[in-house]
């Protein structure tokens, strides 16, 4: 494999879902705050995985229309998203590293088939402290 950072592509449905936090009455502006939390991660990289790495996220359906920052480059899936990230994992296939971040238990399998390491939702959205903590 190459220099090249380590390619980092986040299912945007299945990570947002992790959460139930009012996302399903604002699915667009669920992904842009999705977007805008991964930025930091470009540069610091996620744990485990150092930084710099580039972050494709991944959405599909209502999220559509959220459009790429710096650090953060959105691919709209035309089709299904799972298929997308499979594709996008494909072609880093032998060239360069891969993580998926899904919970997803067929994506992930269908990712670590062409060779992508695969993270929880957790990596990049961690629960919020407790209340009664």
């Amino acid at each position: 494999m190459t220099g090249e950072r380590t390619l980092v592509i986040v299912d945007a449905a299945n990570v947002v879902g992790s959460v139930p936090d009012g996302w399903w009455r604002d699915r667009h502006g669920a992904a842009e705050r999705l977007r805008d939390s991964l930025v930091p991660y470009a540069d610091d990289g996620l744990p485990g995985y150092a930084g710099p790495v580039e972050i494709v996220l991944v959405v599909e359906g209502a999220a559509s229309g959220v459009v790429s920052v710096p650090g953060v480059r959105v691919r709209a899936a035309a089709g299904s998203g799972d298929d997308l990230i499979a594709e996008l994992a494909a072609a880093a296939r032998g060239v360069r590293s891969c993580v998926v971040v899904t919970a997803d238990r067929g994506l992930r399998q269908r990712a670590e088939a062409y060779g992508a390491r695969c993270t929880g939702p957790r990596t990049v959205r961690p629960l919020p402290p407790s209340r009664g903590a």
